[in-house]
């Protein structure tokens, strides 16, 4: 059996904005005002919570990395309180889910989002029925790149791991591809742009109306 695997953040949803004013919440809270910007920061947003406390705390020229993990869990928290304000599926979503669903592939995620939150956002934005299967951050002890998250999700799916694509946004979903030895199609629309297809995945699309016939010819 067939399947595609697909990332969350970046690649399915934009969910930059409600991140970054969680990490923002957090800097206000410590006396500083809001750190990141949630355009020019968008990409720093789907690198995780820790990547943008960094961020920010460089901005002030704070490099303390405990004053990070212990800022980490109450940016998660802000994040769970507010999850789904701003945050909003890239054009095309639901559509090419439906159309790989009616070819014949099963469809799950595979996300370094914590699955708790993985499982709220998409049940927010009504699309958590949509998908067999979803692996979060926490759901094994290890996490994309490392690709035993990628292949349990296909796994739950109950389709062939040997037989599957990640659709995603960042060098980390390459890598996880690369090493489960499976193919990789980047999204354009998201904050990389462009830039992603000097990651040399198997394929790209500036569109989710692309990707139905992308996979198909990725021949699985």
């Amino acid at each position: 059996m067939k399947s595609v695997i697909f990332d969350l953040d970046g690649t399915l949803a934009d969910t930059s904005a409600d991140l970054i004013a969680a990490a923002n919440r957090c800097f206000r809270d410590l006396g500083h005002g809001d750190l990141l910007n949630p355009e020019e920061d968008a990409e720093t947003a789907f690198h995780g919570g820790k990547a943008m406390l960094t961020l920010g705390f460089s901005r002030i020229g704070e490099h303390d990395k405990a004053l990070v993990e212990a800022e980490h869990p109450k940016l998660l928290a802000h994040y769970d309180a507010d999850i789904c304000r701003q945050t909003k599926l890239y054009p095309g979503a639901r559509e090419a889910v439906a159309e790989l669903t009616a070819r014949g592939y099963k469809v799950g995620i595979c996300t370094n989002k914590p699955s708790g939150l993985a499982e709220k956002l998409m049940g927010e934005l009504d699309f958590r029925d949509a998908f067999g299967s979803l692996v979060g951050a926490d759901t094994l002890p290890v996490r994309k790149p490392d690709p035993a998250p990628l292949v349990e999700a296909v796994t739950r799916l109950g389709a062939d791991p040997a037989r599957t694509c990640l659709i995603g946004d960042t060098e980390t979903d390459r890598l996880t591809a690369q090493a489960a030895e499976v193919p990789c199609v980047l999204v354009t629309f998201g904050p990389a742009g462009e830039d992603v297809r000097h990651l040399g995945p198997d394929a790209t699309i500036a569109s989710f109306a692309e990707l139905p016939d992308v996979v198909d010819g990725l021949d699985l």
